[in-house]
């Protein structure tokens, strides 16, 4: 049988907001989707790390970018950039940061569950 499970972010499951972090997660049909919101300022290593208490971020992100830009820097010393309508996928073991004045909003669909916990 068919069935519809619809759910919105105005009113989430749990919701993190480590320092300039604002983690929104919503549960549907055992995925947990996040909307992540980054304030200017944001970087990984500065408000996540003392909450992962990890050397670098080991979330594998899989996500789309609503605005702002992110700029990630892997362990290995590749960078990259996204900004709005990338869809991206960020492997472990990397650090980043919002570039610019804007906050950093995207929705992910792989990694949301562990981030920021």
């Amino acid at each position: 049988m068919a069935s519809l499970e619809s759910r919105t972010f105005d009113s989430p499951d749990e919701t993190r907001t480590p320092d300039k972090t604002t983690v929104e997660l919503v549960k549907i049909e055992g995925t947990t989707v996040g909307r992540y919101t980054f304030q200017p300022g944001w970087r990984w290593s500065e408000c996540i790390k003392p909450v992962a208490k990890t050397e670098s971020c080991q979330v594998d992100h899989v996500g789309y970018v609503l605005e702002g830009r992110l700029a990630v820097r892997h362990d290995d010393g590749t960078e990259v950039e996204v900004g709005p309508g990338a869809v991206y996928h960020i492997h472990p073991g990397h650090d980043a940061w919002v570039v610019g004045d804007e906050q950093f909003v995207a929705i992910e669909f792989q990694g949301a569950a562990g981030y920021a916990k």
